[in-house]
């Protein structure tokens, strides 16, 4: 079915104004994490899931609950540890008895089939349990006892690692890592936000966000990301920055080959292009820009490469790299 012009951009002014409400009421109970917001909407309007990185207190798991009241989705929280075990993630199956004395199982759902979960603290559970919930997140279903149960639509998940007491936890591998859209790094507020969010939060009254959207309108959301137009000037720097991140290659330069251990895959470039285009209908424009890729260049590449044992002993990190690599972006 080919959809016009015209209807696409009728859909997209109207998609604008529904994220600009969205955005609003989100702000009332956020505060001081605009980008975070974004990036998050950014995430979940392609999509896809988001790994939220920072220290406790800086309202990641607010955010997931609010996110889930304003865009009108089913919202559960899994709170990961080193005993819970896989079941507890994708359900199980009991066994009935019926009044009749015959014997059957029933599947009992567990908390993944939601909308929108919150798998905090991820890095918490032991693989098996990661690769559960990762597997889930990348097929839309779980298979228990050989039997197939889809997830509910949209089904987006945003995962929490706390950067702080690294000790007893199971590091995602990379290969998992490469499931999220994007990595949402969390940082401090500044003094304003923190102020305003000191007065809000401890006074007789707090704000409360509205719903603005649904599952429907949302799913009708990301279709509308597909049909947005890419230029070719957004598409080539995509392919370019993308490819020049991979060591010992045609695109690459010196300075990756020395401080590069591996680059990005093919999926990174898939959701730099959904994800520019995301951003492009977030901020009320038909068509996403070189500054979009820019700007979620570092949140899409952070976890899907590398710096090397000697660029980290001298003091080079991921951030350094890829400032270098969005020079390139002209």
């Amino acid at each position: 079915m080919t959809i016009s012009e015209e209807a696409i951009v009728n859909d997209a002014e109207r998609a604008t104004a529904d994220l600009a409400r969205v955005r609003e009421e989100t702000a009332k109970v956020i505060f001081g994490q605009g980008e975070v917001v974004e990036q998050a909407l950014t995430a979940i309007l392609s999509g896809g899931h988001a790994l939220l990185i920072g220290v406790p207190g800086l309202a990641k798991t607010l955010l997931a609950t609010t996110l889930g009241t304003v865009l009108g989705l089913e919202e559960k929280r899994i709170q990961f540890t080193p005993d819970l075990m896989p079941a507890d993630i994708t359900g199980a199956e009991v066994m009935e008895e019926d009044e009749h004395g015959k014997r059957h199982f029933r599947f009992i759902p567990g908390p993944v089939f939601c909308q929108l979960l919150m798998a905090d603290e991820i890095n918490r559970a032991s693989p098996r349990t990661q690769s559960a919930l990762l597997q889930a997140m990348q097929e839309r279903f779980v298979t228990v006892a050989g039997v197939r149960h889809d997830l509910p639509r949209p089904f987006h998940v945003l995962a929490t690692q706390n950067p702080l007491e690294q000790e007893g936890t199971y590091p995602l591998p990379e290969a998992q890592l490469d499931r999220f859209v994007l990595q949402i790094d969390v940082t401090y507020p500044d003094r304003a936000a923190e102020e305003r969010m000191l007065l809000a939060t401890t006074g007789p009254q707090r704000q409360r966000a509205e719903r603005v959207l649904n599952g429907e309108k949302l799913m009708a959301m990301q279709e509308l990301v597909r049909l947005m137009p890419v230029g070719q000037r957004v598409a080539d720097a995509i392919l370019d920055v993308v490819r020049a991140a991979r060591p010992h290659t045609e695109e690459s330069d010196p300075f990756i080959d020395e401080t590069v251990a591996w680059g990005p895959g093919p999926r990174a470039a898939q959701a730099l292009m959904l994800s520019v285009r995301a951003r492009a209908l977030l901020q009320g424009r038909l068509a996403p820009s070189l500054d979009d890729v820019r700007a979620l260049l570092a949140p899409v590449l952070r976890h899907r490469m590398a710096v090397t044992f000697t660029a980290r002993a001298d003091g080079i990190g991921l951030d350094e790299v890829i400032a270098r690599l969005r020079e390139r972006i002209a």
